[in-house]
């Protein structure tokens, strides 16, 4: 077994967080030159400060009052995975709380990031990657967000995933009114945060993505997919409109992901996005990028608007037989939704399509 590095107290803004063994191995093919425990709790440390350490850094205003789920990776990211959506009971005084209702009506409380030292406290615990829901404590039921997924499928490229974004999705939201933040996933896909109004339930925005979504489909359907089966996606871009269902959480804007670089979820410029490579995003760039160019989505906050002409668009698909979409499988039955079995197995189709 090797032997652990001692322990050493980091200074964040104020508040002491103690680092345990930091010069374990977390991302083994960078080794102790980047892939240290204490390069990635260093990340987080600048991101959640910023760069002037002013308190108020790029990571802390994407999760601040959140609820913020834990990938977490004790052993590196090549060991367990620990997925923790429920606050710790055993935690410092200044990491709060906030309450959230599961699919289930379960009820819990996931961590809310109130200061930087929340956050680098959690990367010490292993925390590779924070998940944040589209809402604001003291109100988790109504998303200050639309969260839009570009997911690659097999055969598609990163160079087809952001023509989609840029040559499609951009456009759409401009004719609508709306201002899109983009950022890398992290790995081959895009994320973009529409911010709106938090009026609305899950129900609505979930409904609202899939009506942005058939509309980039009917667009341009021979690389844009909205169909949640995989058998029916073929080599096009599949729009996730499921990450805007309660309790589904993305990674947050400067999160690091599960690679072996350490590569980024990064927020990048419109005009960046057209030659950005996400394998140039990592832990170990980012904060070069912050400090050259500043954080693009620093007043994403100030550009909410009310999602009624989605909400119009919503109605339109409804009448023209377009409902609603399955749920992922975890979820109970919801009002208005088809039937969750994939097409090749839904018989009372086939049986419509062989007599029809």
């Amino acid at each position: 077994m090797a032997s652990r590095s001692p322990a050493e107290e980091l200074d964040v803004a104020g508040v002491a967080v103690r680092l345990s063994n930091p010069d374990k191995i977390y991302f083994p093919e960078l080794g102790e030159n980047g892939g240290r425990k204490r390069d990635l709790v260093g990340y987080y440390r600048t991101v959640a400060l910023g760069v002037d350490d002013s308190g108020d850094g790029p990571l802390m205003r994407a999760t601040r009052d959140r609820p913020t789920f834990l990938q977490r990776f004790p052993d590196g990211v090549e060991g367990e995975e620990i997925y923790q959506k429920h606050i710790a009971k055993k935690r410092p005084e200044h990491v709060q709380s906030t309450p959230i209702v599961f699919p289930s009506k379960r009820t819990g409380d996931a961590i809310r990031p109130t200061v930087p030292a929340d956050l680098v406290w959690a990367a010490n615990l292993g925390t590779v990657t924070f998940h944040t829901w589209p809402t604001l404590h003291p109100d988790n039921d109504h998303p200050d967000q639309l969260r839009i997924d570009l997911d690659p499928q097999p055969g598609t490229t990163f160079d087809d995933v952001r023509r989609v974004a840029i040559d499609g999705l951009r456009p759409l939201l401009d004719e609508l009114g709306f201002t899109g933040f983009v950022k890398t996933s992290g790995g081959r896909g895009i994320h973009v945060y529409v911010p709106i109004e938090p009026r609305w339930d899950f129900i609505a925005t979930r409904r609202c993505v899939i009506a942005l979504a058939r509309e980039l489909e009917r667009r341009d359907a021979d690389h844009v997919t909205t169909s949640w089966w995989k058998e029916e996606r073929g080599e096009r871009i599949f729009i996730d409109f499921n990450q805007n269902a309660r309790d589904r959480t993305m990674a947050s804007p400067y999160s690091v992901r599960r690679s072996a670089t350490g590569r980024v979820s990064t927020p990048v410029t419109w005009a960046e996005l057209e030659d950005v490579d996400p394998d140039d995003c990592t832990m170990a760039t980012v904060p070069n990028l912050l400090e050259d160019r500043g954080d693009p989505w620093v007043d994403i906050a100030d550009h909410r608007r009310g999602i009624e002409k989605l909400l119009e668009m919503v109605q339109t698909d409804d009448a023209n037989g377009l409902g609603d979409m399955p749920y992922p499988p975890s979820y109970p039955k919801m009002p208005g939704e088809p039937k969750r079995v994939q097409p090749s197995r839904n018989t009372d189709l086939n049986r419509k399509n062989a007599e029809s």
